[in-house]
């Protein structure tokens, strides 16, 4: 079993920067990959950004690309999210998610994963 809770979420200025973190219970986080998702009000729950058990790869959607970077601690039970060069489209709901890495699984999926956080505000204005 493993419990998420994500913090550091709030409102910045396009164009400005923010880091959100979610920390996991658990001794078997270093075994999951982990994964943010968003959604923004009246849209369906959206991939952003993944990342796997050992951090050797790390997988974004295309709207993020280049703009932000997940990064995670082993040690502290932690995967990050920095957000660079904000957009109000980027206002939304961030949720993170662990899930089990398997052969042939897509870490965009939302199917793939098995726990999920709350979820902390985003909210970035123009």
């Amino acid at each position: 079993q493993v419990q998420l809770v994500e913090s550091g979420g709030g409102l910045v200025q396009a164009g400005g920067s923010l880091k959100i973190s979610c920390a996991a219970s658990g001794r078997t986080f270093s075994r999951y990959r982990m994964g943010w998702f968003r959604q923004a009000p009246g849209k369906e729950r959206e991939f952003v950004a993944a990342i796997t058990w050992s951090g050797g790869n790390t997988y974004y959607a295309d709207s993020v690309k280049g703009r932000f970077t997940i990064s995670r601690d082993n040690a502290k039970n932690t995967v990050y999210l920095q957000m660079n060069s904000l957009k109000a489209e980027d206002t939304a709901v961030y949720y993170c998610a662990a899930g089990q890495e398997s052969f042939g699984s897509s870490p965009r999926a939302e199917s793939e994963y098995d726990y999920w956080g709350q979820g902390t505000q985003v909210t970035v204005s123009s």
